[in-house]
């Protein structure tokens, strides 16, 4: 029992078959490389992109307390001198100094002006700016505080 020609009339080598190609499995496998290593990719840039945003938050330089409160402060992100709010008064107060950040973790929100008296605008003009420093947050102001009114609801 022979074995029969090659297609191109050549002669087999000891008397074996080919091989079955092996060009798809390898194309295959590059393919599939190419997806692990996309996604491998995209993974990482995800975890860098997550861990920049963590990063990249200001960081407070005073810790904020654990128990309800409410002050203003004369520097921005709560440093500076403290001026504490009495969240029972919803009358207009003016500071004593103008404050750049507050803290407000009560109940309560806060309307903040940037004119005396409660005059809503931006300092010194007419318009209807002021800002709304909400229950349990804290935030630096585009502009000096210099008066507020606490709101209950």
């Amino acid at each position: 029992m022979g074995v029969p020609p090659r297609a191109d009339g050549s002669a087999h080598r000891d008397g074996a078959e080919d091989p079955p190609k092996r060009s798809a499995p390898m194309t295959t496998f590059r393919k599939n490389r190419k997806k692990t290593l996309t996604a491998g990719a995209a993974a990482l840039s995800g975890a860098a992109l997550l861990l920049g945003a963590g990063l990249a938050q200001p960081a407070s330089a005073a810790d904020l307390p654990h128990a309800p409160v409410a002050y203003f402060a004369s520097g921005t992100d709560l440093t500076g001198r403290q001026a504490p709010v009495d969240i029972t008064d919803p009358a207009c107060r003016n500071l004593a100094e103008p404050a750049l950040s507050a803290v407000n973790l009560t109940d309560a929100d806060i309307q903040v002006y940037f004119n005396r008296d409660c005059r809503t605008g931006a300092p010194g003009r007419p318009g209807d700016l002021y800002d709304a420093l909400g229950s349990l947050h804290w935030g630096n102001f585009p502009y000096p505080a210099l008066s507020y009114r606490v709101v209950r609801h």
